[in-house]
């Protein structure tokens, strides 16, 4: 059986933040409006329409292809791509083809403890398209589409990777790494499920050891991170399969289907599309200055590989729990103000930063996967998150209360201090009321005093066990242990 090697290149499109369109004055938030709403002449692709060029949108670009090590072409034009669709409401796209505004960049990545270097051949800007809604008739059943000219014209930015990802993970991790600087950066939402995010893959499989590429298949119809990885595993399999039963892999487009966990073919796919690519005539070419590049350059914020080794270097995070806690902006932004409510609460701590780290990601990531919520958009605040810890480090609560605190404040969004009075949380301190627990778990229990007399240490931390249980975790463990030790030796 031939070993072949995967080849994979990516393809993105990322809907741009803006207040209008791409072209013209519209708005382009488009997800709540009502059908047909958010439409002018321009976007409609009426006669006799001029299209204007969007600064924002141009600015947020560059900020991206700086961020991915990409080179800004000081002059670019926009071009007109030719398709008959539907959703096209021109009957063209307004594009970028030969003089694309970034080139050349390069994104780094992290799989298995490896760092992988994959290209980016070009990042460009176009317009996105209507959306179509497909219908059956309810007496006939005949199918019928409804078109919501709304997206139409709403920025849209394509990043074109080099074929130089290997696996399924790698193309996971590149898409989670695009994402989050896309976030970090502020210029797109970057939700596949709303569709401002979207992805497909181009995936061919050849001989390990031959430079030359395969076929190629492009993969479409991909929501999730997950449903790529899915479809990218299952067409590396499909093709091997192919030729090694003595088949060949058609050049085709095809579609993931979720509910089933395969491809299917949507239409096959000549050599290259005849797209009869032209200079957008409406549009005159574009210069942009370096001075304006430098401008854009000196407003970059600090980004997710810069925030994680900060996270590593300066707070002593484990790389798992950085990479955790960057991989979103917002939640980076929640951790930080942890433990700036606890720093400005109890002054400086050498465990606060681990601590907090393992709280928001254990504790506070469970809850909010159960309750289907970002971490950052849940009712406990960070505020309330440092208030918390600060109890458990005044030794107030122990860990186990800590954990039935917490759960109470996700639901509730109160304090902490109110909850633990609330519930009864606080430890038990008073040496004298654990003393007699103590007193009563040795008594209960000759078998592991006896164990103790003849060596065997570990039966006190039985015993502590039980003092613990009777008193239902509120005393103070340390305390406990001490109390356990002395009653004991004084048996001796």
């Amino acid at each position: 059986m031939t070993e072949y090697e995967p080849v994979i290149g990516l393809e993105v499109h990322a809907q741009l933040i803006t207040n209008s369109k791409m072209y013209c004055s519209c708005p382009a938030d488009y997800q709540s409006a009502e059908p047909n709403s958010h439409v002018c002449p321009v976007c409609l692709g009426l006669p006799g329409t001029l299209p204007v060029i969007n600064r924002e949108a141009i600015k947020k670009i560059i900020m991206t292809g700086l961020a991915l090590n990409c080179g800004i072409a000081e002059q670019t034009k926009f071009d007109r791509k030719n398709y008959p669709y539907p959703d096209l409401m021109k009957g063209y796209q307004i594009s970028q083809f030969d003089l694309p505004i970034c080139h050349d960049g390069y994104l780094d990545i992290e799989v298995d403890g490896e760092t992988r270097r994959i290209g980016i051949e070009r990042v460009h800007m176009e317009e996105d398209v209507a959306k179509l809604f497909h219908r059956t008739e309810a007496g006939s059943g005949k199918g019928y589409s409804l078109v919501d000219v709304n997206r139409a014209g709403v920025p849209l930015m394509e990043m074109v990777g080099r074929p130089d990802i290997r696996t399924a993970e790698e193309a996971r991790q590149y898409l989670i790494s695009y994402r989050s600087i896309l976030q970090y950066l502020g210029v797109s939402t970057g939700s596949m499920e709303e569709g401002s995010f979207r992805c497909d893959a181009n995936v061919s499989i050849r001989p390990k050891g031959v430079s030359e590429f395969g076929t190629k298949v492009e993969v479409k119809n991909m929501n999730s991170f997950r449903a790529v990885f899915r479809a990218i595993e299952f067409e590396i399999d499909r093709q091997t399969k192919v030729l090694n039963q003595g088949g060949r892999i058609v050049q085709e487009t095809r579609g993931w289907v979720e509910a089933t966990g395969e491809t299917i073919s949507l239409r096959s796919k000549e050599e290259a599309n005849d797209y009869r690519f032209f200079p957008e005539p409406d549009l005159p070419p574009l210069t942009v200055a370096p001075s304006w590049v430098a401008e854009i350059a000196a407003l970059l914020p600090e980004l997710p590989t810069e925030r994680r080794a900060r996270f590593e270097d300066k707070l002593g995070l484990s790389p798992y729990n950085a990479g955790q806690l960057t991989a979103s902006p917002r939640l980076a932004d929640y951790y930080e103000s942890v433990l700036e409510h606890y720093t400005k609460a109890n002054g400086a701590s050498d465990t606060i930063a681990k601590s907090a780290a393992n709280w928001t990601i254990t504790e506070l990531g469970r809850l909010s996967n159960e309750a289907h919520v970002a971490i950052e958009e849940s009712p406990l605040t960070p505020e309330h998150l440092a208030e918390l810890i600060s109890l458990i480090d005044k030794q107030t609560i122990g860990s186990s209360q800590a954990k039935t605190a917490v759960e109470s404040m996700f639901n509730t969004g109160k304090s902490a201090s109110a909850t633990v009075d609330e519930l009864g949380l606080a430890q038990i301190t008073d040496s004298d009321a654990i003393g007699d627990a103590a007193n009563e778990a040795i008594s209960a229990n000759p078998s592991a005093v006896a164990d103790y007399m003849a060596g065997k240490e570990t039966a006190a931390k039985f015993l502590v066990g039980q003092v613990m249980k009777v008193t239902r975790g509120k005393a103070n463990p340390s305390i406990v242990s001490e109390l356990i030790v002395e009653q004991l030796e004084a048996l001796k």
